[in-house]
């Protein structure tokens, strides 16, 4: 009973701690709560359009989506080093790993705008086979992709600055962006303002513009400050392939778990996919509520995250340990208040989405099982995204997540929507399983301590010997 009082006594009485942890996290939250909802108040003026238009842009999102994935895994893996590199002030290889993310990133949004623009109908056919989901979302697709390079810059400087715990200013550059994006989609989408009534291509020119324009404010705002993060063209090429290959050794698994969870995802969507429009349209809707509440879960993982990577980076790996156990405790607690707050208020977010009693009826079942699982996802968020990756143990993060979903998530959707033929609020509880198990597999590393791992030393002989 003493230990545990001294624990809770520990967790709740460190101003130090919180007061590093909200600089981060409440900034990311922020922020991911504003893109959150007013993707949720892009889904509904998308909706006024019908299930069909619903269908179409989250079908033709998924491809945006796993891009997203590489985006996300390649930042995240670059941030680790960030995070380690400032904790020892070692600034020249933090320019260094900028370069080999902004690099990567470019290339492969290059690739995947090519590739729609040459492909839009076949890449919407994976997901659906409905003619007018296909024609809607391919129009959809072929305007959108112009965003691609602009959202690939964006991502790498973002999480750049976060991770040298400067949160604030991508949080504010993003919400301009996302208000523009918003006010955009009213007036294309609708026609107002003396805009033409473009529908779902309405909706793809409203969000070029809004990310061309927040990719601008963001390189601004960087180089006319001149900090760290505004290094020369010289400065961001300043690397040998051998740099790469050994920066890849810790970047490649966070790119691959991102992947290999937004390529499992695609299998989800493509599933609910065959299982009819009806079933699209509500894990469209219940996916765009669910992320408006995961948002604090990513927001301490933001943070957890950088204040492990900035401790391990600085050698100390007992406070690494420490901050390990307070950010699972609090995402523990914060998981199951909002997994409550989710249950109590789904009815009421539900009631604005326009699509039949069919839709509402899976959608709300749906959410029901979301929440009662929410603080396990909350958890989950928090030891893979921040804790294993901060400490630098992204190859077993990566192991966790990848096994969990291909050989239990994967396989209990495609037996339950079509050996079992479930209606679909019974199948996405099927592929919850897998996050049961996910939170096992990570409770047992973390207990372990072999999740702590300085990546930059070998970085830095090699940076020494340049």
């Amino acid at each position: 009973m003493a230990k545990m009082y001294q624990l809770v006594n520990g967790l709740f009485n460190d101003r130090e701690f919180y007061k590093k942890m909200l600089v981060i996290a409440l900034p990311v939250t922020l922020q991911n709560f504003i893109t959150s909802f007013l993707n949720m108040l892009d889904t509904v003026m998308v909706g006024r359009l019908g299930e069909t238009e619903i269908a179409a842009v989250g079908i033709a999102n998924q491809y945006f989506f796993l891009f997203i994935m590489f985006l996300i895994g390649l930042s995240a893996g670059c941030s680790v080093f960030i995070a380690q590199f400032w904790g020892k002030q070692d600034l020249r290889n933090i320019k260094r790993i900028m370069g080999v993310g902004l690099s990567s990133a470019i290339l492969v949004s290059l690739v995947f705008t090519v590739l729609g623009l040459l492909f839009p109908r076949e890449v919407m056919a994976l997901f659906n086979q409905d003619p007018q989901v296909i024609a809607l979302g391919a129009g959809y697709l072929r305007i959108v992709l112009v965003s691609y390079f602009f959202t690939a810059v964006t991502f790498v400087y973002s999480f750049s600055l976060r991770s040298i715990g400067q949160a604030i200013s991508p949080m504010v550059i993003s919400a301009v962006a996302l208000i523009i994006n918003a006010f955009l989609n009213y007036m294309l989408i609708f026609g107002k303002f003396g805009a033409p009534a473009m529908g779902v291509e309405g909706a793809a020119l409203a969000t070029v513009i809004a990310r061309v324009v927040e990719t601008v404010l963001l390189i601004t705002y960087i180089y006319s400050r001149k900090g760290v993060l505004a290094a020369t063209l010289r400065e961001l090429t300043d690397f040998s392939f051998e740099f790469v290959k050994k920066s890849y050794h810790t970047i490649f698994p966070v790119v691959l778990n991102e992947m290999c969870w937004g390529l499992a995802s695609l299998v989800y969507e493509a599933v609910y996919g065959r299982m009819g429009t009806q079933a699209v349209a509500a894990i469209q809707i219940c996916n765009t509520i669910n992320n408006l509440f995961l948002i604090v879960a990513f927001g301490l993982a933001s943070a957890a995250s950088v204040m492990v990577g900035n401790s391990i980076g600085a050698g100390e790996e007992q406070l690494s340990k420490d901050y390990a156990r307070r950010f699972s405790f609090l995402s523990v607690g914060a998981g199951v208040g909002l997994g409550l707050l989710l249950a109590v208020s789904s009815p009421a977010i539900l009631s604005i989405f326009n699509v039949s009693d069919t839709v509402r009826e899976a959608s709300q079942n749906i959410v029901y099982i979301s929440s009662a699982i929410f603080f396990i996802r909350a958890l989950n968020i928090i030891l893979i995204v921040g804790i294993l990756r901060g400490g630098g143990d992204a190859k077993q993060a990566f192991i966790i997540e990848g096994s969990t979903m291909w050989f239990i998530g994967v396989p209990l959707t495609i037996i339950g929507a079509f050996v079992f033929q479930q209606p679909v609020y019974i199948v996405y509880a099927l592929a919850m399983i897998e996050e049961i198990c996910k939170c096992i597999l990570c409770l047992m590393r973390l207990k372990s301590g072999l999740w702590i791992k300085n990546v930059t030393h070998q970085l830095a002989v090699d940076c020494a010997a340049a």
